[in-house]
């Protein structure tokens, strides 16, 4: 049987006494923020701001500390584009809507929909939901980045599809590519590193651990070739670029 250490044992008991209910009455009031927010029809300023403070108070609560390096390669105001990244854990969400300074909205999996209250405050933020089990769902994917894009948002993806159960990143998927193809915007690699950490897959209490973001110089998939080829060839480039800022055996 594994043996907690002392600082372990300190730190369960913070969760369950202070951080997990003050994180539990955060998430319901910002929940019911955003779906009354849908229907008045506040600025989308603060709906940003909502989710902002949420993913802020979930790292705070837990004493996760975020560093945040290559802030320079950020596109400027206005430039959006197609972010994406390695998915290490549940944390990525937090770590990158509360850090990473850009103006976004999430590609989600259609199931995360049903989720009580989280899901419907998911949609009411604008969030694009994708059915991967229906292939026309990429249609209506792109329809609604078209409209995220135009309301000055970038959109942002895990083109893994999935969190990673080794702590290994596995092959990227076509998906985001083949948006930012369509929607003819750059992509932004930003490399995740120590969230594994926080929040392994099929892990539900989290440690103390520091996160760091690592912003890559966005690039055009017009330079990776012609269509369709430029596809694929994005997909691994980008794959290589978030890689590079990983260790070695993750």
């Amino acid at each position: 049987m594994r043996t907690l250490s002392f600082g372990r044992l300190i730190y369960l008991v913070y969760l369950f006494t202070i951080a997990l209910p003050i994180l539990l009455v955060i998430t319901g009031l910002s929940s019911v923020l955003l779906i009354i927010a849908s229907y008045v029809g506040v600025p989308a300023a603060f709906i940003s701001q909502v989710t902002k403070f949420w993913s802020w108070s979930c790292l705070t609560l837990t004493l996760c500390r975020v560093e945040v390096r290559g802030r320079e390669h950020l596109p400027q105001r206005g430039s959006a584009c197609v972010v994406v990244a390695n998915h290490q854990s549940a944390y990525d969400i937090c770590a990158l809507n509360a850090c990473i300074g850009i103006p976004f909205k999430w590609v989600m999996k259609a199931d995360l929909r049903r989720m009580p209250l989280v899901g419907r405050a998911c949609e009411a933020s604008g969030f694009i939901f994708v059915d991967e089990t229906r292939v026309s769902s990429i249609t209506h994917t792109i329809e609604d980045a078209k409209r995220v894009l135009s309301t000055g948002n970038s959109i942002f993806i895990f083109p893994e599809g999935s969190r990673t159960e080794t702590g290994r990143m596995i092959r990227f998927k076509k998906g985001a590519f083949v948006m930012a193809s369509e929607l003819d915007v750059p992509i932004l690699p930003v490399t995740i590193d120590g969230a594994f950490a926080v929040l392994p897959r099929g892990c539900s209490i989290p440690h103390r651990h520091r996160i760091v973001l690592t912003i890559h110089p966005a690039f055009h998939m017009s330079e990776q070739g012609t269509p369709p080829a430029h596809i694929p060839a994005s997909a691994r480039l980008a794959q290589q670029i978030i890689a590079s800022a990983l260790p070695e055996e993750a």
